[in-house]
């Protein structure tokens, strides 16, 4: 009894262990798998995290730059607004008149009493002055002195002598003036007055000192002189070239308008065929800028 009772014990112990045996590599190959799936789905939810974290991420990054944008929008809309109301709020910038237009007038010098040729009596009748003095030949004599009036205009070029000295203006000065000598002097044979006059056209470059300021000094270096004369020369000739040389100031009384005083001389290096034109002139002039 008590061997088959071991021997019953004995094969079961050895049923045991041999089920065990069989079982066991089944139960460690799935135990390794729910380990491996776990792992899995540990993994997954941590790319799942990581994507959402990227994409609140991207969310975040859009919305600071959006509003970056809007407040860059805002501070270029609140300078502009700026800049608006300034200009809004500045004086209005009126534009320098540089140029001056004027009219002119004063006294002119002769160096010589002008001749000239009543071209009516060129054939050999005679005329005759104020004074009574008869001149052979046709030939008349106007005054030493003479009143002139005209006009001139300056042209402003700039204000630093081309770049050579800061506050000294260079401008060119296109004038004209009308002097008449004598109205007196008439001639015997026809009875008719003989008026001795001149007109003088000038071109000139000026130098003016002080820019800026109300009195304005200035000179003319030289400037070119185109002198009309009449009656004409014995040889019949009107007109001759020569040269100017002035100096002078201009003082702004009001806004735009300008007192000026200015002396002039006058040469030509040849007379108009027995005519002499040289002389000096001294005058004022009111100027107008533009």
């Amino acid at each position: 009894m008590i061997k088959k009772t071991k021997i019953a014990l004995s094969v079961a112990t050895a049923t045991l262990t041999l089920a065990g045996a069989l079982v066991s590599p089944q139960a460690a190959a799935q135990t390794q798998a729910e380990a491996n799936a776990k792992k899995t789905a540990a993994l997954q939810s941590q790319v799942e995290q990581m994507a959402t974290m990227m994409e609140a991420m991207q969310a975040e990054l859009s919305r600071v730059k959006t509003i970056a944008a809007s407040a860059a929008d805002t501070t270029k809309v609140q300078e502009l607004d700026q800049w608006m109301a300034s200009m809004k709020n500045a004086p209005a910038q009126v534009a320098a008149k540089e140029h001056r237009v004027a009219v002119r007038g004063g006294w002119l010098h002769s160096n010589q009493g002008r001749g000239g040729a009543n071209g009516s009596l060129a054939q050999g009748g005679a005329a005759v002055t104020a004074s009574g003095d008869i001149l052979a030949g046709g030939a008349v004599d106007g005054d030493d002195d003479a009143f002139y009036y005209g006009a001139a205009i300056d042209f402003n070029v700039n204000n630093d002598l081309f770049g050579v000295m800061d506050g000294v203006s260079f401008a060119v000065e296109l004038g004209i003036e009308y002097a008449e000598l004598t109205d007196s002097a008439r001639s015997v044979l026809t009875g008719q007055s003989v008026t001795v006059n001149q007109l003088r056209i000038s071109a000139s470059p000026k130098v003016k000192f002080m820019h800026g300021s109300k009195l304005r000094p200035w000179i003319i270096p030289v400037g070119l002189d185109i002198n009309v004369i009449s009656p004409p020369s014995g040889a019949v000739t009107v007109m001759n070239t020569g040269m100017q040389f002035g100096a002078g100031a201009d003082y702004e009384l009001f806004s735009g308008i300008s007192l000026g005083i200015d002396g002039r001389y006058h040469y030509s290096p040849d007379d108009v065929d027995g005519v002499d034109t040289d002389g000096f002139t001294l005058g004022g002039s009111v100027g107008f800028a533009f």
